[in-house]
């Protein structure tokens, strides 16, 4: 079971999205809040496997709680009511691990929560050249120093780790095991000199990779 904490200023949201979330099999809420100070406080006491968090709330937003947290958190997906780049790219830069439109069905939001909870990332629905460009325009010329290039084959598996898919998936979309996809993300880790997943998306996007 999929265990998730949601924090939304809306209980209307809150409650739309827990009872959404009851119609699956492998996915419950066990923790709510209000604002991102509650949820601090919520989940110091309360184990989640995946954070759904609101970007816009009052007292303290979900960028500003996942700053105040620097990695803290359980693997966080931003929720939002619209399309902005600049909460995707605040979010990333700040360690969130996806980032969903809240008028998403249940089938992606769930399909994103089991995706996030493995191990993935879930930003290709909002990878649009304005984010892209906003990156390239702030990043700064030392951090686009990097070891060895990447292969075809770590800039494709590079690209499906941004769109959300694990190692398991990976392999079964391009044919290798699993095993040879865990080595290939750990070359790209070093070669792009970050230590996770989600670090390799940002780099990917400051390289143009993605």
């Amino acid at each position: 079971m999929i265990r998730v904490a949601l924090v939304d200023d809306q209980m209307l949201v809150r409650s739309g999205i827990r009872g959404l979330l009851d119609l699956t099999p492998d996915i419950r809420v066990v923790a709510e809040a209000a604002d991102g100070a509650e949820a601090a406080a919520v989940l110091a006491r309360v184990a989640a496997d995946v954070l759904l968090l609101d970007v816009r709330m009052p007292h303290c937003g979900g960028i500003e709680l996942l700053r105040r947290a620097q990695g803290g958190l359980p693997p966080t997906i931003l929720l939002t009511t619209f399309d902005d780049d600049d909460a995707l790219f605040d979010g990333m830069r700040a360690g969130a691990r996806g980032f969903l439109l809240k008028d998403i069905s249940l089938e992606r939001l769930a399909d994103g929560i089991r995706s996030v909870a493995a191990g993935g990332t879930l930003f290709r629905p909002a990878l649009t050249e304005r984010t892209r460009a906003a990156y390239e325009k702030t990043a700064a010329p030392a951090a686009l120093t990097v070891g060895a290039p990447l292969t075809s084959r770590e800039t494709e598996i590079l690209a499906l780790m941004a769109a959300g898919f694990n190692n398991a998936e990976i392999a079964n979309a391009l044919g290798p095991s699993e095993g040879t996809i865990k080595n290939h993300v750990s070359s790209i880790l070093a070669k792009l000199g970050v230590r996770d997943r989600v670090r390799a998306v940002l780099r990917g996007l400051e390289l143009g990779h993605i």
